[in-house]
């Protein structure tokens, strides 16, 4: 069965909709229309009866009418009756049947099941039998005729408003949706030839579909970035897990085709061990930076002290603390995913024991600069060159070794900067070769009130970064 396109379902929507706003709208005309003119009648009815009422007297114990006494005026009938309710004066219409009792200063629609009628009465304290009614009968047929008549006529003229309407509304949803097909073409072109460096062409403009055209070539190009990161990450991952598969082939290789003295097969264990070590922690370390890339990485908040958490992982991973040098703000306490960013802490420090001289110092500093929180980790190494400074954030990059003597896997400082940024925070390096000192800080925006690391939707995501 044939999908139905979407400028079916909007014109078949559009439909429904019209029929029931018609609806709807011939409902509301007859209601207001029918409460005026029922309103207006009653009004007219007492009204004409009050009128009337002042030219009623008696005079010599007989009834006296006034000459502006009006017996039918506007559609209205005024008769006057005794206290016993005998007819005095006046006559009512002929097809008015029902016998209704009287009911003074109330205005009501009373019915005989085939003709109704407004009426109101009026008792008059003086007069005949010490008093008379003055009654005020008005047909009510000709006022719900000429309703029921513009209801109907309304009601003839919808159905050929409502099908104009929907032509109209086809013909416009196919004429908007036509640089949507254009780009679905494009899109389905892009797909079979798998070339992401294509883009839309649509006419320039700044409706919805030019403004989505432009929003899929930003994610063209994003994809392509993406696509060729992802081909420079699987060649890099190969060409470091494949050193270590390579020393670990070697070694098996050889003891298997020579004999070996224990301290010699002490040794080649110990070698597969280290090797083996290495490769483990980089496929760790790939697995952790690939979920933080994905968003598949578990990211959960809560309220931690950040100086507790820097005591705290510098004793567990077994640090020489009398390297270290403490300067921290202990009244801190941001929103913190505390194992991903006691990961961060781990990963600047061991950078810093890695880099710096041996058996050197180590700066750690947290504080508060006006609505930020700044953690600083300082070590005595050798420093990095300007041009080298932007890379090392980049994955797999390293500092050239021979400068260092120190060889990693190169993820650490990439895997920071991800977790800086899920904290809505970011790194800045200050360095210089030759003057001994890497500097790291991580800022992160903080509401100065509640030392509380605020939530992502109020986070100034514009915001400078401090220099």
């Amino acid at each position: 069965m044939k999908r139905i396109s979407i400028k079916l379902k909007i014109t078949i929507w559009y439909f429904i909709l019209m029929t029931v706003m018609g609806m709807l709208l011939i409902g509301f005309l007859w209601f207001v229309s029918n409460a005026v003119t029922t309103q207006t009648a009653m009004n007219n009815v007492s009204q004409i009866v009050r009128n009337n009422l002042e030219e009623v007297d008696v005079a010599d114990g007989k009834l006296q009418l006034g000459d502006e006494f009006q017996f039918y005026q506007n559609g209205v009938y005024s008769v006057i009756y005794s206290q016993k309710e005998s007819l005095l004066a006046g006559q009512i219409p002929a097809s008015f049947t029902v016998s209704e009792p009287f009911e003074n200063g109330l205005t009501r629609m009373v019915s005989d099941g085939e003709n109704r009628f407004y009426v109101f009465d009026l008792w008059c304290p003086f007069g005949w039998d010490n008093g008379v009614w003055v009654r005020g009968v008005m047909e009510v047929s000709e006022d719900t005729m000429m309703i029921r008549n513009l209801v109907m006529s309304s009601a003839a003229a919808m159905p050929i408003f409502i099908l104009l309407a929907t032509i109209g509304g086809y013909l416009i949803a196919k004429r908007a949706f036509r640089p949507l097909e254009q780009m679905i073409q494009t899109a389905d072109t892009i797909s079979e030839a798998s070339d992401l460096s294509a883009r839309m062409e649509i006419p320039e403009g700044n409706n919805e579909f030019t403004r989505l055209a432009t929003t899929f070539d930003k994610m063209f190009a994003r994809l392509e970035k993406s696509f060729e990161a992802e081909q420079q990450f699987t060649a890099d991952a190969s060409h470091e897990l494949r050193t270590p598969t390579s020393v670990i082939k070697s070694a098996c290789e050889y003891a298997k085709k020579y004999e070996e003295t224990p301290e010699e097969r002490a040794e080649t264990i110990d070698m597969i061990y280290r090797q083996a070590v290495k490769m483990s922690d980089l496929i760790s370390e790939l697995l952790s930076i690939t979920r933080l890339d994905q968003g598949t990485e578990s990211v959960k908040f809560a309220p931690v002290n950040f100086a507790d958490l820097i005591h705290k992982t510098c004793e567990e991973n077994g640090y020489d603390l009398t390297r270290f040098h403490f300067a921290l703000d202990d009244t801190i306490v941001l929103q913190l995913d505390m194992s991903l960013m006691g990961r961060l802490i781990q990963n600047l420090v061991e950078n810093a024991i890695k880099y710096g001289k041996a058996d050197g110092q180590i700066w750690i500093k947290l504080e508060r600069k006006g609505n930020e929180v700044l953690f600083h980790v300082k070590d005595d190494g050798i420093g990095i060159a300007k041009e080298e400074q932007e890379k090392i954030w980049k994955r797999f990059y390293q500092v050239d070794a021979s400068r260092t003597g120190k060889r990693g896997a190169g993820l650490g400082l990439s895997m920071v900067q991800k977790i800086a940024e899920l904290h809505h925070g970011y790194m800045e390096l200050k360095s210089a070769p030759g003057k001994g000192c890497i500097s790291f800080f991580w800022h992160a925006f903080c509401n100065h009130a509640s030392s509380v690391f605020p939530s992502a939707s109020s986070v100034n995501q514009n915001a400078t970064p401090l220099s």
